[in-house]
């Protein structure tokens, strides 16, 4: 693999776009006791520009840094499943096909960005971001928008994921670690940022490699070791040109190798030596200019994506997709609690197997009113204009609304979305069906487009003592569902409704100065056309995290349970239910360096969470960081 790629790198629209004026409050929050000082957080994913979580209405849950390294999982997606409503199901651990599932929607109805950038694979059967792919190493924070509320990015059902890393800041500051483990797995990453009023930066690296585990229990001829190797390459520069001006750049550059069972020979008879080499070369420009009410962003953006596959040591074929996005977005603030936030986009999709060569163009025009009266009510109205080449023009749209209730001891929040979305069938779908190979019904077979919508009404309770509690209750839809038929292997496509609804409950509680708790539970009951369970989507998911300090703070130690139960599989036979314990401990030897441990499953539950795909047994790992600044 290319370890070699040179990164150039910009500020992401999470970390630096210049931001539009939230409608401010209007008292000061900390001349309230009833305001719970942890909701003054500023997130972007809901409506593309800064605002106090206490002020939105969509259901959007945050990832910090600090987490991110306590957890200290190599994969993002294992990162990701510790927060309600996502499921994940992975095939034989770190590089393996993997689905995350959002309220039981398939990934692909989820955008993901990395600072900004769409990372999504248009080679894929449908476009979507390859999870599997992504590092947790270099991540500073992850905003999660559950549902078809992604008003600003053209988002479907599952939502939006938007990922930051290290924001430039002044002076001068890096971090390194160094980790071996189980499965002969090791990863050594880095990442330095710096500047000053004109011009910062930040870059990381990230390598990490495993032996792995015999990745089928179908294997029983090689029985080895499916390993997998990455290299991740980030990078962001940014130049503040004047007061009001900035230039930003990102790239992002992941090279992987990943063994793996079950391929198909010449004589199309199944064997177990294959590799799937993944290339992404990513990158996106910026200008933010901000003039008294207003504020603009004009941005460009591109995902290269390469996959060859080998068979026994053989090349098989490959697979390229491209991904641009270019467009503008913009906001004035017409007055302290009236914001308008509008934008134009345009996304052009590629796909290039050596045999099918296409492109498709989906220009995107949007606008939202943001309101504040005093300092309890919030609303949001925005609608969408999409004009898709193959599939002509929609509009979609989402409300939200929230409502704080001061009431002793903390506050209470009320809040509400209903959103709607669409998918166009993908190049890749739509091909399959025009392929000769494909059989009937689906050879031929003209496809449409999904339609999306969806609800969730929530209660939160925000206490003085450092308790956080929200009770959710959601409900989404997905109009002519399109399926993979494996008698035809082709698409078809059904008119009905499949359904996901459900309830999420999410804590966190800081009991003391010491001692923290996070915990949720998600039960999701997801249905297809004919009112039968969808596979692989567990009724019920819950997650328990503790982190408890000691010795002035020196000593960290940390437990995560997950738990997942009452799933099938697409033959509607039942899947494993499982709980997992992993435990780490992070010492502070001196200032800046630090000696971690982790332990994952360690009890050594014995389950698949998909059939005759093997996953990994108890497994410990240690290693050092360091981190200075200057």
């Amino acid at each position: 693999m290319n370890k070699t790629s040179a990164l150039l790198t910009l500020c992401t629209l999470t970390a630096c776009a210049l931001p539009a004026r939230a409608a401010p409050l209007t008292q000061d929050p900390a001349s309230d006791p009833a305001i719970n000082h942890a909701l003054e957080e500023v997130v972007v994913t809901s409506s593309g520009i800064p605002m106090p979580l206490r002020q939105v209405g969509t259901s959007v849950s945050v990832v910090t840094g600090e987490e991110i390294e306590r957890l200290g999982y190599h994969s993002l997606f294992d990162v990701l499943r510790t927060q309600p409503g996502i499921g994940v199901s992975n095939q034989a651990g770190p590089g393996g096909v993997t689905s995350l599932r959002i309220r039981g929607e398939e990934n692909y109805r989820t955008r993901f960005f990395i600072d900004g950038i769409d990372v999504s694979d248009s080679s894929s059967p449908q476009t979507t971001a390859r999870v599997e792919q992504m590092l947790s190493s270099g991540i500073e924070r992850v905003e999660i928008l559950r549902g078809p509320q992604g008003l600003m990015y053209g988002a479907d059902a599952g939502g939006v994921i938007n990922v930051s890393t290290a924001a430039p800041t002044q002076g001068f500051n890096g971090k390194a670690s160094a980790e071996l483990g189980r499965y002969d797995s090791e990863q050594f990453a880095g990442a330095l940022n710096g500047g000053n009023e004109i011009v910062d930066f930040s870059v990381s690296a990230a390598d990490f490699e495993t032996d792995g585990f015999n990745a089928r229990t179908t294997d029983t001829d090689l029985r080895d070791d499916d390993g997998y190797a990455n290299t991740t390459l980030h990078g962001r520069l940014g130049v503040n040109v004047s007061e009001d001006l900035r230039v930003t750049l990102v790239a992002r550059d992941v090279d992987s190798e990943h063994d793996y069972d079950g391929c198909r020979d010449a004589a199309f008879e199944e064997v177990n030596a294959c590799t799937d080499e993944f290339s992404q070369t990513s990158w996106r420009a910026s200008t933010e200019y901000a003039t008294g009410r207003f504020t603009h962003e004009l941005f460009y953006g591109d995902t290269a994506t390469r996959r060859d596959f080998f068979t026994e040591g053989v090349f098989s074929f490959r697979l390229d997709g491209d991904v641009e996005r270019t467009g503008y977005r913009g906001s004035f603030q017409a007055s302290e609690q009236l914001t308008f936030v509008y934008g134009a986009e345009q996304i052009t999709e590629s796909i290039d197997d050596g045999f099918l060569d296409t492109d498709r163009d989906q220009q995107g025009y949007y606008a939202e009113y943001q309101g504040g009266f005093g300092n309890r009510l919030f609303l949001t109205a925005g609608l969408r204009y999409d004009d898709n080449e193959d599939f002509g023009s929609h509009s979609t749209y989402r409300l939200s609304a929230a409502y704080l209730i001061p009431v002793s001891g903390g506050e209470i929040k009320l809040r509400g979305t209903y959103g709607t979305g669409f998918r166009a069938p993908s190049l890749f779908e739509i091909a399959t069906n025009q392929s000769p190979f494909t059989g009937s019904p689906a050879q031929g077979l003209a496809l449409s487009e999904e339609q999306s919508e969806g609800y969730d009404l929530a209660v939160s309770w925000l206490g003085d003592a450092g308790l956080y509690a929200e009770l959710i209750v959601f409900d989404q839809s997905i109009s002519d569902e399109i399926f993979y038929d494996f008698d035809s292997f082709g698409y078809l496509q059904e008119t009905g409704d499949t359904q996901s609804q459900g309830v999420e409950l999410a804590t966190h509680w800081q009991a003391n100065e010491v001692l923290l708790l996070d915990a949720n539970y998600t039960y999701t009951d997801s249905q297809d056309i004919n009112g039968e369970q969808r596979p692989r989507r567990p009724e019920h998911m819950a997650n328990l995290g503790i982190s408890w300090q000691l010795l002035d703070e020196r000593l960290t130690l940390g437990a995560q349970a997950r738990m997942a139960r009452d799933a099938i599989d697409v033959d509607g036979s039942a899947l494993d239910d499982y709980t997992l314990l992993d435990l780490n401990v992070n010492f502070e030897v001196l200032d800046g360096l630090s000696l971690y441990a982790r332990v994952e499953n360690v009890a050594d539950a014995d389950y698949e969470e998909i059939p005759t795909y093997n996953t990994a047994g108890t497994a410990a790992y240690v290693g050092l960081r360091y981190a200075f600044a200057h």
